[in-house]
């Protein structure tokens, strides 16, 4: 029966994406042809059908979460709600690798999440594991330091420990490798956190009770809201997230069912089955698409589900946070990061036996930077094919032919219409069902401003979504060209601090952006200067890049519209007591955290600090992985 809700769920949703993607581009081919299909002109077709399919997803994803949304809840789906009268039968691991990181945030975040645990009746059967791959001393000192405060503070000693690896073999991944080989046997499930991560004592009972209820589950992922953030590009971010994003997780949810994703925290794993199946190969040849494997969630995925563990992805489940980066600078500095990790797939999509949704994950993945690539190469060519027609001008009459009577120009404005609504209703249309079920219900309509502040907040974060886009295409264009050409990107600590960009900073990073916007821009007033109209949003945006970062980085911006009720999400006007709390711990913390120097030699070695008993779990890559490097020598 699951099977045939599967099919059913899967053929409406991918059947629904490809018949509007292929309506569409039938579309557009009507109007290509009407006057003869060039070359160029197919070529961009081709390119346009791949990218409103990529869109056409999105659309039908939103569809599909609004309609649930609407019922309540997807009764074919694990729901938060199936844990209630459950019991907890198992040892749960809280993990949280952090690397260079400031230790006054984790601290604080990681005492909102214990005292939070501490009131659930259950919490005994949870211990916490600070992992660090810290390679700064007077960072490590920091670390040791808050981690003995929070023991004493919580009387934890047994249950919170800390451990520094002397070497940050294969980073994230490895950290985690280290921890399941050492103490893995010692616990059932782990649940992993990033280093901006706060969750609900809760949402952490109630991932436990749902694995103890399905063992064929390898992984539940919660969909972690961004808080937390202040200025103004933060909290566009987080208000269009907290606004769209439950939506397209129930929409996702309905058509991934068990074989959704893994994002790489706030989630609870299966040690037993992640440490058989979940290890992960090199893979042939150097970076930045060989070597070690920076995207490791998704193929952790694929690893578990291909050993016939499911993987669910939580919709419903409140209480798990995250924070986005403060500015756009910071952001295209770790999409630089993902799109290295995510571009590698290309290597581990040829592997046997995995899911075909784990290939489409990985795919989806590989597109989310690639199709900026592809954007820019339609908008590129229909800027050729707009020039040429216009320094050429209609041929009446075509070469090399002999008649009286000349070839008319065809239009398609009925067509062109259709097709450029289709697009608007496309791109536009999840954002407005977000608002409406945000309008819908008073207390949620409130807890966004009320309704006349969410209509204002909905228009500005989407002039500002419109205006970002190009320069991030052109970001994203970048990072995928120089990583193919075989450059490595240098993975350093995000920065989590409402850091502003000086206006010499935001020209440095954009120049390039901006003459290209320029010469594009003087082109078309040149050639064709009445397509620069259409031009204008995609130009727009790359003269006003350095603008955009600066003002959008600032602070006292992003809490000048928040005296206004404007960008406001649930966890502003409400703050759930953990994330209260963390922020009353943050406002305490002295500004030098810093212990005597003379305490460095505890961390600089590496050694093991208060830890249990050693009980190694066994992970080794997996045989079936045909396409992986040998070990190095």
């Amino acid at each position: 029966m699951m099977e045939v809700t599967r099919s059913r769920r899967r053929l409406l949703f991918f059947g629904l994406t490809f018949i509007t993607s292929i309506i569409a581009s039938l579309l557009m081919l009507d109007i290509l042809r009407a006057n003869s299909l060039t070359a160029l002109e197919a070529m961009s077709l081709v390119l346009f059908f791949g990218l409103f399919t990529w869109i056409s997803g999105a659309f039908w994803t939103a569809i599909v979460g609004f309609v649930i949304r609407l019922k309540g809840g997807d009764t074919g789906v694990i729901q938060a709600h199936d844990a209630d009268g459950l019991f907890i039968h198992s040892r749960i691991a809280l993990v949280m690798p952090v690397y260079n990181e400031d230790p006054r945030r984790t601290t604080a975040g990681l005492d909102a999440i214990w005292t939070s645990l501490s009131a659930q009746s259950e919490s005994a059967a949870f211990d916490l594991f600070i992992l660090s791959d810290t390679r700064k001393s007077d960072i490590a000192v920091a670390e040791e330091a808050a981690w003995r405060r929070l023991v004493a503070k919580h009387g934890g000693q047994g249950r919170i420990f800390y451990r520094r690896r002397a070497q940050n073999t294969s980073r994230k991944s490895g950290n985690i490798a280290d921890f399941v080989r050492n103490w893995g046997a010692a616990y059932t499930h782990m649940i992993v956190l990033d280093a901006d991560s706060v969750m609900s004592g809760k949402a952490l009972v109630t991932l436990a009770r749902l694995m103890d209820a399905h063992p064929d589950v390898g992984i539940i992922q919660t969909a972690p809201l961004p808080v937390g953030r202040e200025t103004l590009f933060a909290r566009m971010v987080q208000f269009g997230a907290r606004l769209n994003g439950p939506m397209l997780s129930s929409g996702l949810a309905f058509w991934q069912l068990g074989e959704a994703n893994y994002w790489g925290h706030n989630a609870i794993i299966r040690l037993q089955a992640f440490a058989g199946y979940c290890d992960l190969p090199r893979l042939p040849g150097k970076p930045p698409l060989g070597g070690e494997i920076l995207s490791h969630d998704f193929v952790e995925a694929a690893f578990m589900r291909r050993a016939g563990y499911q993987v669910w992805l939580i919709p419903d489940l409140m209480g798990s946070w995250e924070e986005v980066p403060s500015n756009i600078i910071d952001f295209a500095a770790r999409d630089r990061r993902w799109a290295q990790g995510n571009l590698q797939h290309m290597k581990v999509l040829t592997m046997p036996r995995l899911h075909w949704l784990n290939r489409l994950h990985m795919i989806t993945g590989i597109l989310s930077y690639s199709t900026s690539p592809m954007w820019f190469a339609v908008l590129v060519l229909s800027s050729i094919i707009t020039c040429q027609e216009a320094i050429q001008g209609y041929q009446y009459f075509e070469s090399g032919t002999h008649t009286l009577f000349p070839v008319w120009p065809e239009y398609r404005d009925g067509e062109i219409a259709a097709l450029l609504l289709a697009t608007i209703v496309v791109l536009l249309l999840p954002k407005v069902l977000g608002a409406t079920l945000a309008m819908m219900h008073g207390a949620r309509r409130r807890a966004f401003g009320g309704g006349p502040r969410l209509v204002i907040s909905l228009l500005l974060e989407q002039i500002f979504s419109m205006l970002l886009a190009p320069p991030m295409m052109v970001f994203h264009t970048t990072f995928v060209l120089t990583t193919l050409a075989g450059k490595p990107v240098t993975w350093n600590a995000q920065d989590r601090g409402d850091r502003g960009v000086t206006f010499g900073d935001a020209l440095v990073r954009h120049r390039w952006q901006i003459l290209l916007g320029i010469i594009w821009g003087a082109v078309i007033l040149t050639f064709a200067p009445r397509f620069i109209w259409w031009m204008m949003p995609v130009l727009a945006g790359l003269l006003l890049s350095a603008f955009l970062t600066l003002i959008s980085s600032r602070a006292n911006l992003g809490l000048a519209l928040r005296r206004m009720g404007l960008l406001l999400t649930p966890e502003e006007t409400s703050p759930p007591p953990e994330l209260a709390l963390m922020q009353r711990a943050l406002a305490r913390e002295s500004a030098d955290v810093m212990p005597a120097a003379s305490a460095l030699a505890l961390v600089v070695r590496g050694d093991t600090l208060q830890t249990p008993t050693l009980a190694p779990l066994r992970m080794e890559p997996s045989k079936l992985d045909h396409r992986v490097a040998p070990p190095p020598a």
